[in-house]
Order: C-alpha cells, then sequence, then structure tokens
C-alpha cells in the first residue's frame, strides 16, 4: 500500500476525482508537452457526464490555458475500459498532434492508466488487509497507529499535523460563512445555522447539532470550491473532520491522541483503495460517504480506547451499513445528496464506534470481507447509478 500522504490529499474541492485529479493531470501534461499552439482535451463517461458541475473544465483551463489557448471536448457516452473518469490530453502545433496522453482519474485526486498499471509502485506497508493487520497487532502487542509508524517513519506524525490543521481551518471557515453556493440549484449553507441553534440545546440533541454543523462546514465548504482534505475525497470530506472534531471539543483530548486516530483512520481507507476503489463513478458514493463513515468509526473508536478488534468492527459497521449506496448528484454538482450526507455519515460513524465499544469485538462479517462485497456490488451497480447524473435523484429533480 502507498502511504497515507496519498490518501489524505490538500486541495481545493468540489471533487477529488472531478476537480483535484484533471488539475493534476494538465500539470503533469504541461511538463511533458510545453511547446505548443494549443491543447485539446477530451473528457469520457462520468467526467464528461457531470464535469461541468465538478468544475472539470475550468481545473483543466486554469493549468492549460496560461500556456496556451485550451479546447474542451465532451464525450459523456464514451467509457474507456480502464475507468469511467478518462481524459486524452493533447498538444498541438498546426493541426498536427504533437503528443497525446489518456490518463484517468481514478479517485481521491489519484491519476493511472495501463502503463502506470503495469508499474511496480513503491509500497509503504508489508500488509494491505486488515486481518493481516490486526493479527500482527495482537502479536506484536501494538496498535494501528503503531503499525502506521512503523511504516512510514515517525515523520508522518508532522504530516498528519498538516492535515488536521487544515481540516479545522476549513471547518471554521465553514461555520462561518453564509450565502448560496456556486452551482445553480441555489442551495444555502447551513452550517452556521446549524451550529448556532445547537447553543439552544443541551444533551444529545445539542451534541448531534454540533457534529451536524462541522460535517456541514466542511461539506459546504467543498462544494464552494474551498481547501478541504480528501479523507477519502472530497465530496465525503466532512465526515472524519466532523466527527474527531467534534470528539477534541468534547473530551479534551490531546493533539497527539488525535493524529495516531487519524492514522488509525487512514490505514482504514488505504486498504478499502489499494483493495477496491474510493472512486463514485468507479463503485457508487458507497466508495466516498461509505469508506468516509469507517475512517471515522476507526477513528473514534480508537480515541476511546477501543481493542484492535473493536477498532475493526466499528469500521466494518460503518461501510458494511452503506452498501449498495449510489452516486447520483443533483446536476452533477456536489450538493444534493452530497452535502446532507456527510453529515448523516458523520452521526452514523459515532453509532458504529458506540456499538463496537460495547460489544468484545467479536462478529461474523470481516471488514476485508465487506470491502469485497463493496467492489463487487460497486461494479453491478448500472453505470446510472455511478456519477453520471442520469439517474436516481439526478432524474428525478424538478428543476421548476
Amino acid at each position: 500500500m502507498e502511504s497515507l500522504r496519498e490518501l489524505f490529499k490538500i486541495g481545493n474541492g468540489p471533487s477529488s476525482s472531478h476537480t483535484m485529479g484533471p488539475k493534476r493531470a494538465a500539470e503533469q501534461f504541461t511538463f511533458r508537452c510545453p511547446q505548443v499552439d494549443r491543447y485539446r482535451v477530451t473528457l469520457y463517461g462520468s467526467l464528461a457526464a457531470t464535469g461541468r458541475g465538478h468544475l472539470t473544465d475550468r481545473a483543466i483551463r486554469s493549468v492549460l490555458e496560461p500556456i496556451a489557448p485550451t479546447e474542451i471536448c465532451w464525450e459523456p457516452e464514451t467509457v474507456l475500459p480502464f475507468h469511467p473518469n478518462g481524459m486524452r490530453f493533447e498538444g498541438l502545433r498546426g493541426d498536427t498532434a504533437v503528443d497525446t496522453w489518456t490518463i484517468y482519474s481514478i479517485g481521491g485526486g489519484a491519476l493511472a492508466n495501463e502503463e502506470t498499471k503495469a508499474e511496480p509502485k513503491p509500497s509503504v506497508y508489508t500488509m494491505s488487509t486488515i486481518r493481516e493487520i490486526k493479527d500482527y497487532c495482537y502479536r506484536e502487542g501494538k496498535t494501528y497507529w503503531e503499525y502506521v509508524e512503523e511504516c512510514e517513519g515517525k515523520e508522518i506524525w508532522e504530516y498528519l499535523d498538516r492535515v488536521w490543521t487544515v481540516m479545522c481551518d476549513t471547518i471554521m471557515r465553514g461555520l462561518n460563512n453564509d450565502g448560496v453556493l456556486p452551482g445553480g440549484l441555489k442551495v444555502a449553507r447551513k452550517a452556521s445555522t446549524y451550529f448556532v441553534k445547537s447553543k439552544s440545546y443541551t444533551g444529545s440533541l445539542g451534541s448531534r447539532a454540533r457534529l451536524y454543523a462541522y460535517a456541514l462546514a466542511v461539506a459546504e465548504e467543498n462544494a464552494s470550491g474551498g481547501e478541504v482534505v480528501t479523507a477519502p475525497t472530497c465530496g465525503s470530506s466532512g465526515v472524519l473532520p466532523a466527527v474527531i472534531y467534534h470528539l477534541s471539543t468534547t473530551r479534551d483530548f490531546l493533539r497527539i491522541r488525535i493524529l495516531r486516530a487519524l492514522a488509525t483512520a487512514g490505514l482504514f481507507g488505504n486498504v478499502v483503495k489499494t483493495n477496491s476503489s474510493i472512486s463514485g463513478a468507479a463503485v457508487g458514493c458507497q466508495g466516498e460517504i461509505g469508506v468516509a463513515c469507517a475512517m471515522a468509526a476507526a477513528a473514534a473508536c480508537q480515541l476511546f480506547g477501543g481493542t484492535p478488534s473493536q477498532i475493526e468492527y466499528a469500521a466494518e459497521m460503518g461501510l458494511e451499513h452503506h452498501l449498495g449506496l449510489t452516486c447520483d448528484p443533483v446536476c452533477g454538482l456536489v450538493q444534493v445528496p452530497c452535502i446532507e450526507r456527510n453529515a448523516i455519515a458523520a452521526a452514523r460513524a459515532l453509532d458504529a464506534n458506540t456499538y463496537a465499544t460495547l460489544s468484545d469485538g467479536t462478529h461474523l462479517v470481516s471488514f476485508d470481507k465487506v470491502v469485497e462485497v463493496m467492489n463487487e456490488t460497486g461494479h453491478n451497480l448500472p453505470s446510472l447509478y455511478r456519477e453520471t447524473s442520469e439517474g436516481g435523484l439526478a432524474k428525478r429533480y424538478d428543476r421548476r
């Protein structure tokens, strides 16, 4: 498995696969092909179907147009075999293409194609399933975060500290911003209102309202193109920070414990990314919100002193109960139902933690098996429900 640096990426929303990935691809193509008269970029499949709503064209143009005029071509009906998020970059002199590059945005801001898949990737982690890692932890008397440190080195804490700083900054911005989100749906920001209302309640209702507010704050910042951390994606970036921030402000956990919880969360997200997918275009929203819920549940259980088995159980529930979740954003925007899902998944993560903590950690279906099922389910979902905005909620939306 790759480093957690490849999972927790800092960048601008609204989509890691449709905004961050294409922007990175454009940057790489400028190094391959800097001396041209113009660029032509063809977007395929999901990138073409929902790219305008995800600001894909703007992200690409922001990189290429300062160098040369750029044409964007849209081919939503054409799905390339490697992945639904395909892009073809062409550098042109006159009418002749001097360089052509096909690359895919595979989720979480990551890029790949047939050539890179064939190349051996630098492996940071020696194990790639939770079963292997959990057995190792019990055998050596270690925790998940200690395994992360062992594989990544102590320098990972500096990176995770930066990740946590950005997450907190995003929450603060989101709580203090008002107004309508861009895109045409006229969705009003709700985080600040939920946070103010939370002050009027006590007990569990006030606690839940604050949790919702934190998740909404991040999701709304993401929808407006603000800076977020993929966890594991931009569209699901509100779940993990909301849960950890909520627990940090109510339980006074030391910062180092927060970073250890982030490491544990990242380990579970990394396992899914390695063995399945975190791309909504590939496996539906179960790969985004479902994985985010699992990561947040694992982090919460880590903070409350859960055993490796209890932490695995919490993560398993977080993902299991999102199996089959479709990705059908209205108008291709990361707003409806995406923003609301972040808040509900954050609450589910805390429930999964509570349930697992009350148990002894024993359960019948392992986290790894749920990842297998998620992968199978995702690939069996009709393409309409995998980030095309041509089915489900997107199709039922009445613009009147």
